[in-house]
């Protein structure tokens, strides 16, 4: 008998998105599954039961999760989701693990092997798994996108008989995934644009994009950045230098999108309420971090607020703005890291622990939460004589 996949209708606040589609049903029944879809699960992006139904799926209730062996979510599952599991059943989703203890324990409890997609090691293997950087891309976009609604002026220079219209001026602060794609995207639009980050290796990415490069280039900035690609917290005297030449820029500027992130960090507040009164009014400031805390002082999560003049967006869940391409995207992710989990000859799922993606993603097995990260500390045991 094959083994199940259920792709359920996310159930958490404002999300979009869906853990599969058409496609990703099919690459599922060529590895041997049956797909079971929950009616309504691809609504919010743009994908009818019936583009499921003609994959392959047979459309179900939320009850067809007890059965499953394998569920594929966008959303961490909810302590009465994660319950109705069957033991043993893997679970992929963006597990969003950091501070959430009690969430860890009820999959723990559950007895589900829960996988945290957003752990995925930024190695070539992992390239077309990676979440962080197919969601990251289009919430780049998107916020460029939602830059130009709020910006009550023209993106590109406009030469007319009635005169000329500037460029807009765009910074864009956080030159990873998603700050690359917002440069390329405020590029195309016509925008004037400047970046600036911590990493060394982004200035020329940067450059490539035609943006220019803004950061204060010392010894410490040579050495800011980790083994896995990331942004290294900087020192307070760096970041003391870094603010005065941002705010100088900042002053300039018409649009600024912001996209600093740390993993299981809050934040770094990169502009503050006093930058904000230097720009021009009717500027715009687009806060892609404000689940973490936010970049922009003041900023508001799923809210546009004025400060100091200046629209402040920061809306959450960018990439679910976008749904239909970001579900694509991602159920793309999830079905080619469980084919990972796949024996070939017996089409049946079979978990590799020593799996470098395993050993990076996974947050509980059997019974107990075995991420090296989020496992609880061994209890001390008193030396007897």
């Amino acid at each position: 008998m094959a083994d199940t996949v259920f792709i359920p209708l996310e159930t958490s606040a404002g999300e979009s998105r869906v853990g599969g589609s058409p496609d990703s049903v099919k690459k599922l029944k060529t590895l041997g599954f049956d797909v079971v879809v929950e009616a309504g699960a691809g609504t919010l992006s743009r994908i009818p039961d019936s583009e499921f139904e003609k994959a392959g799926a047979r459309i179900g209730s939320a009850a067809d999760a007890a059965s499953a062996d394998v569920v594929l979510k966008v959303r961490r599952p909810s302590s009465a989701e994660v319950a109705g599991y069957k033991s043993g059943a893997v679970v992929l989703a963006i597990m969003d693990p950091y501070g959430n203890e009690q969430a860890l324990d009820d999959m723990a409890n559950a007895g589900v092997s829960a996988f945290a997609m957003e752990l995925m090691p930024r190695i070539t293997r992992a390239q077309s798994m990676d979440v962080l950087s197919s969601q990251a891309n289009l919430a780049g976009y998107q916020a460029v996108i939602d830059a130009a609604a709020e910006f009550d002026r023209a993106m590109p220079m406009m030469m007319t008989a009635a005169g000329t219209v500037p460029a807009a001026k765009v910074f864009v602060m956080g030159a990873g995934v998603a700050g690359l794609q917002a440069i390329a995207t405020a590029r195309r639009l016509g925008a004037v644009v400047s970046a600036t980050d911590v990493r060394p290796a982004s200035k020329e990415q940067v450059a490539s994009l035609g943006a220019k490069f803004i950061a204060v280039e010392d010894e410490e900035f040579k050495a800011a950045e980790t083994a896995g690609g990331y942004a290294k917290e900087m020192s307070a005297a760096y970041k003391a230098k870094q603010a005065a030449l941002t705010a100088e820029h900042i002053a300039k500027q018409d649009i600024v999108i912001t996209t600093a992130l740390i993993p299981g960090r809050p934040a770094p507040r990169l502009i503050t309420r006093e930058m904000l009164k230097a720009m021009r009014p009717g500027s715009v400031a687009i806060d892609l971090a404000v689940e973490r805390g936010g970049n922009v002082e003041g900023a508001v999560a799923d809210q546009v607020v004025e400060i100091e003049g200046v629209k402040v967006v920061g809306y959450l869940n960018v990439p679910g703005r976008i749904a239909a391409s970001a579900s694509a995207l991602y159920a793309k992710n999830l079905v080619t890291f469980l084919e990972t989990m796949v024996d070939k000859e017996t089409r049946t799922l079979a978990l590799n622990l020593e799996d470098e993606l395993v050993k990076a993603t996974m947050l509980t097995h059997g019974g107990t939460i075995v991420h090296p990260n989020f496992a609880p500390a061994p209890l001390a045991i008193a030396a007897t004589a």
